[in-house]
């Protein structure tokens, strides 16, 4: 995710997306960040003009935002294309954003920021695009996720064929986001996450789910040949002997990491400048404030 690498192949990633729509895709993650990613903003004391919704796979986002009749205007700003009508729309890439300085309220993203290699170009970009105090407010896939299907696969590759491809994404973790955000010029930035476990009954099940989100394998170093089916039958078997329970069914983890910034402006809240407060610490605490070089006594 870092500026000038290649993690991801792109072009793959809009295949499988495609896909995935001809599948029918599976919703149900999208859909809960859409219903948490409104709920977030009808907290917010703004109402907003002009929001984008950048890269969001579905309508899902626009329709929580709509109804949360914070917005004037909703712009789907996508590369793909064959979704309903109802909303402006603009073929964009969330690696070169369309938008001039200054033009945006509001960006919200769901469930594509992990699929971009140059987050922080990204973040600055959007950042540059947002009037001042206009709010990004979006969410990405985690680096805890999948931890289940990413140990299977590894520990089988490791024991039958003697290495391991990378199967996983690297996606980012909640302190680099947040680090991302600062360095890309957001004011207030805030990052938390959840973890959702969901239950299949079968590895196999897993994956269906994963190509119907479009979102099964797109590294670059990716391996281009199937694994062997030992491989597969015995990544099936740890997967089971590691994290089945009771009643059978498997365990697999999403991180949904969150994160939010504000486009500076004079009225957000600042910090203080140093010595500027109105009561010394040492007053606030009841305690002797000590100098720059006096050592407190010790007693025996």
């Amino acid at each position: 995710m870092s500026s000038g690498s290649k993690i991801f192949d792109r072009s793959l990633l809009r295949m499988r997306q495609q896909r995935a729509r001809l599948l029918g895709p599976e919703t149900f993650l999208l859909d809960h960040v859409a219903d948490e990613l409104a709920e977030r903003l009808s907290a917010v004391l703004h109402s907003f003009d002009i929001a984008v919704d950048l890269g969001t796979p579905t309508d899902a986002v626009r329709r929580a935002l709509a109804a949360t009749g914070k917005i004037t205007t909703i712009i789907a700003a996508e590369f793909a294309t064959g979704f309903d009508r109802s909303f402006l729309r603009v073929g964009a890439d969330e690696e070169a954003l369309p938008f001039a300085d200054s033009s945006l309220d509001l960006v919200t993203s769901a469930l594509a920021f992990q699929f971009v290699n140059d987050l922080p170009g990204s973040l600055i970009q959007i950042r540059r695009a947002l009037k001042p105090d206009g709010l990004l407010l979006a969410a990405l896939v985690g680096g805890e996720s999948l931890a289940e299907l990413g140990e299977a696969v590894g520990a089988a590759e490791s024991e039958i064929e003697g290495g391991i491809s990378p199967h996983v994404a690297p996606f980012a973790d909640v302190r680099e986001i947040g680090a991302l955000l600062q360095r890309a010029g957001f004011a207030l930035p805030v990052v938390d996450s959840e973890r959702l476990v969901v239950r299949y009954d079968s590895v196999f099940a897993l994956v269906r789910d994963l190509r119907r989100m479009g979102a099964t394998n797109i590294l670059h170093e990716r391996r281009r040949k199937p694994l062997r089916r030992a491989t597969l039958k015995r990544a099936t078997e740890i997967y089971i002997e590691r994290f089945s329970d009771p009643d059978g069914r498997l365990r697999a983890s999403f991180e949904i990491v969150w994160l939010s910034g504000w486009a500076p402006h004079e009225s957000q809240q600042q910090p203080l400048k140093p010595g500027s407060a109105a009561q010394r610490l040492a007053d606030a605490l009841g305690t002797v404030e000590i100098s720059t070089g006096e050592k407190p006594e010790r007693s025996r």
